[in-house]
């Protein structure tokens, strides 16, 4: 499953970010993904919760934020939600020359960790909230 290599990968750079911050703890992390990226969100969720552990993510919580994918018709600038299945061709005038806008977002959008240096509830996050 794909979902743990992607979770893996998260953990990864976000322990190195929340290490070079000085982060006693990552308490949130929140990820875009586009519904055409391939990723399944509970697979996804599962895997993160392993990768986790033993690391300084270690309890976080996920936030997943679902991507809608967004197609532009080329010759009319038509815009329009492409859906699953996908649907390439332009509703508005039928050509198949659709430019994919947006839904293969797989990003980490935002990360909250505890910085050791000062107490817990004194401190806003150092990186974007969940």
């Amino acid at each position: 499953m794909h979902e743990m290599s992607i979770a893996m990968a998260v953990v990864d750079q976000v322990a190195e970010a929340a290490r070079a911050g000085g982060a006693t703890a990552v308490t949130c992390v929140r990820l875009q993904v586009g519904e055409l990226a391939g990723v399944v969100p509970d697979a996804l969720s599962f895997s993160f919760g392993l990768a986790c552990a033993g690391t300084v993510l270690e309890g976080a919580e996920l936030i997943v934020e679902s991507v809608t994918a967004r197609a532009r018709c080329a010759p009319c600038a038509d815009e329009w939600a492409v859906g699953m299945p996908p649907q390439l061709s332009c509703p508005a005038c039928g050509e198949a020359t659709a430019e994919l806008l947006c839904g293969r977002e797989l990003q980490i959008a935002g990360v909250r960790w505890e910085d050791g240096a000062a107490p817990e509830p004194a401190r806003e996050p150092i990186s974007q909230e969940c």
